[in-house]
């Protein structure tokens, strides 16, 4: 399970991952001091468990909170506040749907069996929800792709190419109906005739021409066209996202695509 501390203090940090060490030595603990480090990590990993200060540097916990709960892939997800504010638990509790809080300084017993509940019940609905689809890559070989990790679809003459943030997998003879149908997943969306989306991966949207945008992924270098036909589906699963969207640029190109 992946864990994520969000704490400016370096000191109560440290001494908070030494504790939830002690409870399972394979739990995989991130740590950030600061809000735009935390959603960094956040978009680059699946995390169970959020721990976050109420104060950050520069940021507030509840900031920092909010954008986690914009991100598709968290809007359930568990965060557990850290604090020695105790006034701004309400508030926490109905912005952001928090599970708990801690008080600093931090009692080691409560904080081990508050976090083994929830990685009980954690493990239980990551069975449940974490979802996968298999391809059938030609010549008997079968690759099993889980849906949270396609970054995005292309389909040229017949060939379909789902990207993951593993690899990259073609498919022969399968369309991007055909593959959008198989995937089943309400937040990888058509974007152009050619491509598909995941859009918890996207991190900015820039128009390439009049009637089309490009769409860019965190961590990866290729982009994709989003076309006019698509622009008010894919727009509106941002609204409020704080995804980029950017004027036309210089010398713009629609790749031959429509």
């Amino acid at each position: 399970m992946n864990m994520l501390i969000a704490e400016d203090d370096r000191i109560q940090r440290e001494n908070l991952k030494k504790m939830l060490g002690e409870i399972d030595k394979s739990l995989i603990i991130y740590e950030a001091e600061d809000k735009d480090e935390a959603l960094k990590i956040s978009r680059e990993n699946i995390i169970d468990i959020f721990y976050i200060d109420i104060v950050l540097k520069n940021s507030s916990g509840l900031d920092l909170s909010i954008e986690i709960r914009k991100i598709y892939k968290y809007e359930f997800s568990w965060i557990i506040f850290l604090t020695t504010h105790v006034e701004y638990i309400t508030q926490a509790f109905k912005e952001v749907h928090c599970y708990d809080y801690i008080l600093k300084p931090y009692d080691k017993k409560d904080l081990i069996n508050m976090s083994k509940k929830i990685i009980l019940r954690q493990g239980i609905n990551t069975v449940i929800k974490r979802k996968y689809v298999v391809f059938n890559l030609g010549d008997g070989i079968f690759i099993k792709v889980y849906i949270d990790e396609i970054i995005f679809i292309e389909v040229y003459i017949r060939t379909c190419t789902v990207h993951t943030k593993r690899a990259k997998y073609e498919v022969k003879g399968l369309s991007l109906k055909q593959s959008l149908t198989l995937i089943n997943s309400d937040y990888i969306i058509q974007c152009h005739k050619s491509f598909a989306v995941n859009i918890n991966y996207i991190i900015k949207i820039e128009k390439s021409t009049i009637k089309s945008y490009k769409i860019f992924f965190e961590n990866y270098e290729e982009n994709v066209i989003l076309s006019y036909k698509y622009k008010d589906v894919i727009m509106k699963s941002f609204k409020n996202n704080g995804v980029d969207i950017l004027p036309l640029s210089n010398g713009g190109s629609d790749n031959g695509y429509n």
